[in-house]
């Protein structure tokens, strides 16, 4: 990483981020640099990775324009398409002050749901929650405390079609961005998982070995486990066997009893979602087939 002191006068400037991932190549970073340069930017923030099994390259730079973002970014998007198409890169130029339109999708379980609107709520996590979906109404007043609205949308066998259906006119209706499973009790399909691939987040327990089910960390208690741990991956329709994100884990022992080891479990997750949510909304997260690089 390089930084680059900030002066009085740039100050009230916001920065943009560039990322994006290529074939690797002799000339990449000089490129990027030069265009940067050319165009009066100051890079105060870099990170890049060299896959070099595949022969990627993956890289976010963090800078700060001559004149205000929003002004010049359209511009910078039309100029640097041509160094974009001559590396081959998939690429994204945004403003960093962009608050990222999410809806979070709940059951019964409030844990992480509390802990991202608290942390949005006190700007630890620089979002706009768009609002709540639930299948079950038990966490409206949570939601409402925060002033999120709150959208209960049940979901039978029956009614599943329905009310996939419903959720995503919700989605578009509110120009929602990223959509974060917390502690969403119900499997989507197919279809609305491919609708929704890349901005669309889970969370869930990960301890070894692993217990499904219900009260997955009483099991893992009567089995006397020492670590357990959470995962933040990407939704697809592998089952919890999207790319995976973040992860938590923490120790335990034989004097633990099954409620210690519950909380443990669920303070794991909340750091695991947190930390991937975040992630995302600073396009720190770039995808590499099954994998992910994250640029931090």
């Amino acid at each position: 990483m390089s930084r680059t002191p900030i002066g009085e006068e740039d100050i009230d400037k916001e920065d943009i981020v560039l990322t994006f991932a290529c074939p690797d190549r002799m000339g990449i970073v000089h490129g990027v640099s030069k265009f940067l340069l050319d165009h009066g930017c100051n890079i105060v923030e870099s990170r890049q990775f060299d896959e070099r099994v595949n022969g990627r390259f993956f890289m976010r730079v963090q800078f700060r324009a001559q004149g205000r973002a929003e002004d010049v970014i359209d511009g910078l998007r039309d100029d640097f398409r041509p160094l974009a198409s001559e590396f081959a890169m998939d690429w994204r130029l945004s403003r960093v002050s962009h608050r990222l339109r999410v809806l979070i999708l709940v059951s019964r379980i409030p844990h992480c749901l509390n802990d991202l609107l608290f942390r949005a709520h006190h700007d630890r996590l620089r979002l706009d929650i768009a609002g709540v979906v639930s299948n079950h109404p038990d966490l409206g007043p949570l939601a409402d405390n925060y002033r999120v609205p709150f959208h209960h949308i049940p979901v039978t066998p029956e009614s599943k079609p329905d009310a996939e259906a419903r959720l995503l006119r919700l989605i578009e209706d509110l120009d929602v961005e990223l959509v974060v499973l917390a502690r969403y009790m119900q499997i989507l399909s197919a279809d609305l998982c491919k609708t929704l691939e890349g901005r669309a987040i889970n969370i869930h327990h990960s301890m070894l070995p692993s217990f499904k089910g219900a009260k997955p960390y009483h099991k893992a208690h009567e089995r006397g486990v020492k670590l357990v741990g959470a995962t933040a991956h990407y939704v697809t329709a592998d089952l919890d066997e999207g790319p995976i994100i973040e992860q938590e884990i923490a120790r335990v022992d034989h004097a633990m009893s099954a409620d210690e080891i519950t909380r443990l479990g669920k303070d794991n997750e909340c750091r695991a979602l947190a930390r991937a949510v975040q992630y995302h909304a600073e396009n720190r997260i770039l995808l590499d087939g099954q994998r992910t690089v994250v640029l931090v």
